[in-house]
């Protein structure tokens, strides 16, 4: 494992809030590079944003009422199984009360931390809203009170960071990516879906190697 003496490693992350798979997935990794620095490694984590619903209205609405409408009713089958597996990371998916929403102004608040150093602790306190704490991570105090939680400073309602998401999204739709989440090690593999612990950490040594 690497001693620290080695410049950091860049990571970059392309997900949606929304996305079951991206918060178990982003979980699994937050472990291993958790791991990979207290080993002495340094990692630099970019994220990157992606929209599985970019017409979902931002009012809100109930989750499963949004994904019988787009995949029928084996959805809760579905469901039900993903909270299951969810479970083993440690990870509530309360799917019963999740309020689907927009996440654009997710992304943004996500820009605004990474300019501050925060954007690894507030991608994961919006996942917890979103799927776990049942709120609707479009409105505006909703937003305000996570961000403040999280320490990341918003500026108010002034729109900071809403054109670096438009350009980001376009970016990524320009790369080709359709589904997320996407790991992307510099000089190592791109790793699609969630996948185990223990193979982001060796991507992450592998890369530092």
């Amino acid at each position: 494992m690497p001693d620290g003496r080695h410049a950091p490693r860049r990571v970059d992350i392309v997900l949606d809030i929304i996305c079951a798979h991206s918060y178990i997935g982003y979980t699994r990794f937050s472990r291993a590079v958790q791991r990979f620095r207290e080993s002495g490694g340094q990692a630099e984590v970019h994220f990157h944003p992606f929209q599985l619903d970019p017409d979902a209205p931002d009012r809100g609405e109930p989750l499963l009422q949004a994904l019988e409408r787009k995949f029928g009713a084996g959805v809760f089958q579905e469901t039900a199984r993903v909270a299951a597996h969810a479970e083993h990371d440690g990870i509530v998916l309360d799917y019963e009360n999740a309020v689907h929403t927009g996440t654009f102004e997710a992304h943004r608040h996500i820009a605004l931390a990474a300019g501050q150093g925060l954007a690894e602790q507030m991608t994961e306190r919006f996942f917890r809203a979103y799927f776990t704490d049942g709120v609707n991570i479009a409105d505006p105090q909703t937003l305000e009170r996570l961000a403040r939680e999280t320490g990341v400073r918003t500026g108010g309602d002034t729109p900071d960071g809403a054109d670096e998401v438009r350009a980001g999204l376009e970016r990524v739709r320009r790369s080709g990516v359709r589904s997320v989440p996407v790991f992307s090690f510099a000089g190592g593999p791109v790793l699609s879906g969630a996948q185990p612990e223990e193979s982001y950490l060796s991507a992450l040594a592998g890369a530092a190697g």
